[in-house]
């Protein structure tokens, strides 16, 4: 601080003081929003001023304009101010828009014009276009190298093997600055798309999801995979930022960041605002960390607050300010060689606005002495060609690569000068199959069999089993990656709420808290959108759970092929019949009395003739009553009758029990929907209740069968007859009367496992989905972890791990049948009671009629008994 409070007065005691006495002074003008300028300026000169050797006891003095930024004419009217007075070169630090003018101006008046180009806004540099002299002697010197940015980018692009990438850059940036870029591309064969960034970034990130389709903003996202950014520090951080909190960016995303200016404190925000890798190009300056050689003037070190590294100030300035410290030593150069070959040419008062006045005579041999000169300062070297140029400059790649911190660590990957060229390596290095090392954060929902509990011991963390816990364990085995797993908050897959936020595991996954996802999470067009997948590993389908039908007992089921109405008609037909046939017999009998034939029929009373029609019914034959033509006829038809009869009653009675014997009736999708007795749903917000949704809803899909399934499953909002998880669906299956549509394969591990063995479970693929592991969008453990999975599939490894979890053969069937054993064709018991019952009621009533005529014939004969013993006595007493 004492010394910035020195040199202001000894500027402000140079400026009041006659400069008669001083043989050099020179000018300066910058803009009035460069804040360090001025400062660093004086700083030069006041260092300049600690050792006299230099300029041999002479001092520097100098006058300072400020003016308005790209402002041409203010500029030279302080210029023409500044040459009334005599300088003996001019020193400024602007844009390009006044540089020009001040160009022009400087070579009519032959003032030697140091020029230190100021960036705009925080954008990267790019060229001023200055106007050729007309007489062809050019008195502006750039201290500021040519821009050579779009040489390094190149250079990067080539190394990169890119062959398709996007260039954002923003409303500050000259766009012309790029052509020379953009024709080596071309002629390179490279796809190069260029997008300017508005000053708004996140309206920039709206109007894509408002302006493209999904399938648009796929591609889109696809293309932000390899991008250069040409913007501010403080404008990239905000583009990434926007890039990755709307899920664009991607683990494999690629960012290079291009600016000249750009700091350590702005690095390492920009790395850390970053998902995926990020490379940096930036100009650097080997000097500022030898002090030997910037705090040295002629083998004498100068207390120079560039000098202390305590104070940090050097870390404070601009490239720009660096350029124009240098500035001041170039120029001091030229004065100590000027001063030592007695060449000095005094300093004119020029005024610039008489058409009369001619330039400096001095000022071709002032700049030629320039030119000439060659210092190391805190920029490096620091000489001028022929042409006015700078040509020493050094770029630094700096950037992150895959691992486990994934781009927090930043190192120096390669260098880039104008004499040696490239030096270092950019190739990507891709993750090969040894993750040794990394440790990922796995999020889980607990679904059997698929993700189970294994021991939960108090104080350590939980263990996990299951068939997505063995692929898991399978995969870190075979990369050698560890995991640490979690379950997700709120125990959910992952379903789109209203304000486009995700919950469940895929909401970890977007926000960044988890690695990777597993369980039975199937694989979605919806889902895909947002987090990437891996192959599948196991198919996906929805199965229909059911509670087993209780087998009913009917004794009397062989009665069951015929209505009652059809037994009552039959009953009431047998005697109809046989009294007709009792008639006809009577009339036949009549007529054979007529004619004194004689004719014993069996048909003669009328329980005879009921008895041969049931005896013909029950096809027991029975003596035929057919004598005459009438008799035939009647008969004839009652057997064709009980022939029909009999024949239909026999296979509908098969086909009774057969069907008494299937599965429950629901099968398929089309059977649920068309009872109303059952209800049915599933989980609500889930992948199934989304995928019911969309085709029951959508009015372009003429479904009837999915839009009844929908109108139950939906019903009041999915409250009614959904669930909030899986296990009370399937526990809600097995207390009856409700059917849980869910995933197969967790359907049919519960009704196997089953203590009581009391579901079952009917498949219906709906779509060719399956499962896989989600893994953060752009992740690059995604192609690594698929192309284990196909291994797994090709080598058997997954179908014995599916044999394990689900196997065919065991104490359960998945079937309606309670019992799990094969009973092939036989008919039970209770399939025959009737028949038996039947024989024991005709055996008892037999016997019980048998009881009546053996009491009815026994009375008889005791009332019999007496009259024959009182005739037998009446007749032996006659006789």
């Amino acid at each position: 601080m004492e010394v910035l409070m020195f040199c202001l007065f000894s500027w402000i005691f140079q400026c009041l003081s006659v400069r008669a006495d001083s043989i050099i002074h020179i000018g300066a003008i910058f803009e009035e929003n460069a804040v360090k300028d001025d400062e660093v300026f004086q700083l030069a000169v006041s260092d300049l001023s600690l050792n006299d050797d230099i300029l041999q006891s002479e001092k520097i003095t100098y006058s300072i304009k400020f003016i308005e930024a790209n402002n041409p004419f203010q500029a030279v009217q302080e210029a023409c101010d500044l040459m009334t007075q005599g300088i003996l070169a001019l020193v400024t630090s602007t844009g390009c828009a006044s540089a020009n003018a001040l160009q022009s101006l400087t070579d009519a008046m032959h003032i030697p014009h140091i020029f230190v180009q100021r960036n705009t806004g925080g954008s990267p540099r790019t060229v001023c276009q200055f106007n050729p002299s007309p007489e062809g002697g050019e008195y502006t010197l750039a201290a500021r190298p040519p821009v050579r940015l779009n040489d390094v980018m190149l250079k990067l692009v080539t190394e990169l093997r890119w062959q398709k990438f996007i260039v954002f850059y923003d409303s500050d940036y000259d766009i012309r600055g790029l052509q020379g870029f953009l024709d080596q591309a071309s002629r390179l064969g490279l796809d190069v798309s260029l997008q300017k960034v508005d000053r708004n970034i996140s309206r920039v990130f709206a109007s894509l999801f408002t302006s493209m389709k999904t399938e648009e903003l796929n591609r889109y996202r696809d293309t932000l995979r390899r991008a250069i950014l040409l913007l501010s520090p403080r404008g990239a951080q905000s583009f990434i930022s926007e890039a990755v909190e709307t899920n664009l960016a991607s683990k494999d995303s690629h960012w290079v960041y291009v600016n000249e200016e750009i700091n350590d404190a702005e690095i390492v925000e920009l790395v850390h605002s970053a998902l995926g890798r990020i490379t940096v190009i930036r100009q650097i300056f080997p000097s500022l960390k030898d002090n030997s050689v910037r705090c040295l003037r002629n083998n004498h070190r100068i207390p120079s607050l560039a000098c202390d590294p305590q104070e940090g100030y050097l870390q404070m300035l601009q490239v720009s300010n660096l350029y124009l410290y240098d500035s001041v030593l170039m120029l001091a150069n030229a004065f100590h060689r000027k001063l030592e070959d007695r060449k000095w040419h005094s300093m004119a008062s020029l005024n610039c606005m008489r058409k009369s006045t001619k330039p400096w005579n001095g000022g071709r041999s002032m700049l030629d002495t320039i030119k000439k000169g060659r210092i190391t300062g805190l920029t490096g070297i620091m000489e001028f060609k022929e042409d006015g140029t700078n040509p020493h400059v050094q770029f630094e790649i700096l950037g992150t690569s895959y691992s486990e911190t994934f781009g927090k660590d930043v190192r120096r990957l390669a260098t880039w000068d104008s004499i040696k060229g490239f030096n270092g390596s950019l190739q990507e290095k891709p993750l090969n199959n040894d993750l040794q090392g990394l440790t990922l954060k796995v999020v889980t929902v607990l679904e059997e069999p698929f993700v189970m509990v294994a021991e939960n011991i108090l104080g350590q963390p939980k263990r996990y089993k299951g068939f997505s816990i063995e692929i898991l364990d399978e995969l870190s085995n075979r990369l050698g990656f560890k995991y640490e797993i979690y379950q997700a908050p709120d125990g959910k897959y992952g379903h789109r709420l209203s304000n486009g936020s995700w919950n469940g595991m895929i909401g970890e996954l977007i926000n960044k808290r988890a690695d990777i996802a597993i369980s039975a999470i199937t694989i979605t067009p919806e889902r895909e959108n947002v987090v990437d997948f891996t192959k599948r590993y196991l198919d996906y389908s929805v199965g229909i759970m059911i509670k087993k039908p209780e087998e009913r007992i009917n004794i009397f089921s062989l009665f069951a092929p015929f209505d009652f109405a059809v037994w009552a008609c039959i009953a009431a037909v047998i005697p109809v019949v046989g009294v007709l046939i009792f008639v006809l017999n009577r009339i036949q009998a009549v007529r054979a009395q007529s004619s004194s034939q004689t004719s014993q029929s069996t048909s003669s009373t009328l329980q005879s003739a009921i008895w041969i029609v049931y005896g013909a019914f029950v096809h027991q034959g029975g003596e035929s009553a057919a004598n005459s033509v009438a008799m035939r006829i009647v008969m004839g038809s009652w057997w064709l009758f009980t022939l029909i009869v009999c024949s239909s009653y026999t296979a509908n009675l098969a086909a009774f029990l057969t069907v008494s014997r299937m599965d429950n009736p629901i099968r398929t999708f089309q059977d649920l929907a068309k009872q109303v007795d059952l209800p049915y749903g599933t989980v609500k917000d889930s992948s199934v209740y989304e995928y019911f949704k969309s085709k029951g809803a959508n009015t372009l899909v003429q479904d009837r069968t999915f839009a009844e399934l929908w109108r139950t499953i939906g019903k009041n909002n999915g409250s009614d007859n959904c669930v909030s998880s899986p296990s009370e669906g399937i526990r809600k299956a097995k207390r009856g009367n409700y059917a849980f549509l869910w995933d197969v394969t967790v359907v049919e591990y519960a009704a196997l496992t089953d203590d009581e063995c009391s579901v079952a479970v009917t498949g219906n693929t709906i779509s060719s989905k399956g499962y896989g592991i989600a893994l953060q969008h752009g992740s690059p453990y995604r192609d690594i972890f698929s192309q284990r999975i196909l291994e797994f599939q090709e080598n058997g490894r997954l179908d014995v791990l599916k044999e394990k979890w689900w196997p065919r053969t065991g104490r359960c069937d998945l079937n309606s049948h309670n019992n799990a054993q094969n009973d092939g064709n036989a008919l039970k018991l209770h399939s025959f009671a009737g028949v038996f019952c039947i024989l024991a009621i005709g055996l008892l009533l037999a016997c019980l009629v048998a009881a009546l005529e053996l009491w009815w014939n026994s009375n008889r004969c005791r009332q019999d008994s007496p009259k024959e013993v009182h005739n037998y006595y009446s007749y032996y007493i006659k006789g």
